[in-house]
């Protein structure tokens, strides 16, 4: 009886919270998604995998590098389309500034691969062979038998393989590919954009549904678990951090906090994947009959830096001015010690990635670029607030794809 009580007693907020954020349109039918629930599926078609091995080219030689090695990894997948996963046994692809790419994989991989990526020509070795002898081969043949140049190596890629990879080119210059491979991706296509669309879209989703759920004795782990069963049913593997009362205080907080009480903060920071795609969405409510006043007015202070920021986004504004804009209203409310991370993180196949909304980065927004807008304020040993939103910049200014928690 009395958790029934105390479900009620949350059932304004609640409502209100579902009618505020999950009011996300449907599936677009004509989105390129062929299988959500499938995260190594190529979820695009072959002549987008195209249009990216072809910008990499032109990024190559614009660079005047020579070739770009990239082992598995979210950089792996934009160009070839799949995943195929990292272990000891080297995978490779080996794209040249001029002709076809090619993959070196263990042998036993090489229909797997096949099947699965936009890359045709695949070179296998056996388990007694030295797959980087076969990389160097490979490179050699690519290259015209060309004995040096300089090879952009993804930024990811293990230590140790990059030393036997120096090993068996021993007449290579190798630099870091992390200038090339963070312009390819910093600019989403609109099949990038219908992708996130379709992530946000789930992500709010799940996350109504599961404020819905909320109840007193209810653990972090508990809502966190009921949270991903949410995701999973609406064909989308996801998940999130989940943090009641004081736990709400710390911007990373792990699922340690005490169990739900009433009148309490909950704080709920999460996202899925959708064709390899990340959203990252996080709302803060109070669980109980009224929020208290201090709770309202950090609220509303977080949501008018979040708004700042936002009226202030327009091509050509540089990044770290984002961030002043956020930062400003908070510290003139006397509150910007507790604003203790940065304004927000670019967004695509990697949950955080460039370009980053941060004191010191100057690089100017684009349209295409797509980055969250996620101010906080965290009080230690009481609550914190944060709220998180998926954004695209266009020609025009900031258009806010997730829907927005309205003031309190």
């Amino acid at each position: 009886m009395r958790r029934r009580e105390l479900m009620a007693a949350g059932a304004a907020v609640i409502a209100d919270w579902r009618l505020r954020i999950a009011d996300s349109s449907p599936p677009n039918p004509k989105s390129t998604i062929r299988n959500p629930q499938s995260a190594q599926e190529p979820s695009l078609g072959p002549e987008v995998f195209q249009r990216r091995l072809e910008r990499a080219r032109a990024e190559l030689q614009a660079r005047r590098l020579d070739l770009l090695i990239a082992t598995p990894g979210t950089n792996y997948e934009y160009l070839t389309g799949y995943n195929p996963g990292r272990s000891e046994r080297l995978i490779a692809l080996l794209l040249p500034v001029a002709g076809a790419p090619a993959v070196v994989c263990p042998a036993f991989e090489v229909e797997r691969i096949k099947r699965h990526s936009a890359i045709t020509e695949l070179h296998g070795w056996d388990e007694q062979d030295d797959p980087h002898t076969l990389v160097r081969d490979t490179v050699r043949r690519l290259r015209s038998r060309s004995g040096s140049g300089t090879i952009a190596l993804e930024s990811s890629t293990a230590y140790q393989t990059f030393l036997r990879l120096g090993r068996a080119l021993p007449g290579w210059k190798f630099v870091d590919a992390a200038p090339l491979t963070e312009r390819l991706r910093v600019i989403k296509s609109p099949e990038e954009v219908a992708l996130l669309r379709r992530a946000i879209a789930i992500t709010q989703d799940a996350m109504a549904a599961t404020f819905a759920q909320l109840a007193v004795g209810t653990s972090e782990v508990q809502v966190a678990q009921a949270l991903s069963r949410e995701m999973e049913q609406r064909g989308a593997p996801g998940g999130g951090l989940v943090q009641f009362g004081p736990s709400s205080a710390l911007p990373h907080g792990g699922p340690a906090g005490p169990v739900l009480a009433r009148e309490a903060v909950v704080l709920i920071d999460c996202g899925c994947r959708v064709g390899g795609y990340t959203s990252d969405i996080t709302r803060t409510i109070w669980f109980g009959d009224h929020p208290s006043d201090e709770f309202r007015n950090v609220f509303n202070l977080v949501h008018d830096a979040q708004t700042a920021a936002m009226e202030l986004g327009r091509p050509g504004t540089p990044c770290e001015e984002m961030d002043r804009a956020a930062r400003k209203v908070i510290t003139a409310a006397g509150s910007g010690p507790f604003f203790t991370h940065r304004l927000g993180h670019g967004l695509g196949m990697d949950g955080h990635e460039p370009e980053y909304l941060v004191e010191g980065n100057k690089t100017r927004l684009e349209p295409g670029m797509v980055f969250t807008i996620e101010p906080g304020i965290y009080q230690l040993g009481k609550f914190g607030v944060r709220i998180e939103d998926d954004c695209l910049m266009t020609e025009s200014g900031v258009e806010v794809l997730s829907q927005r928690a309205s003031k309190l």
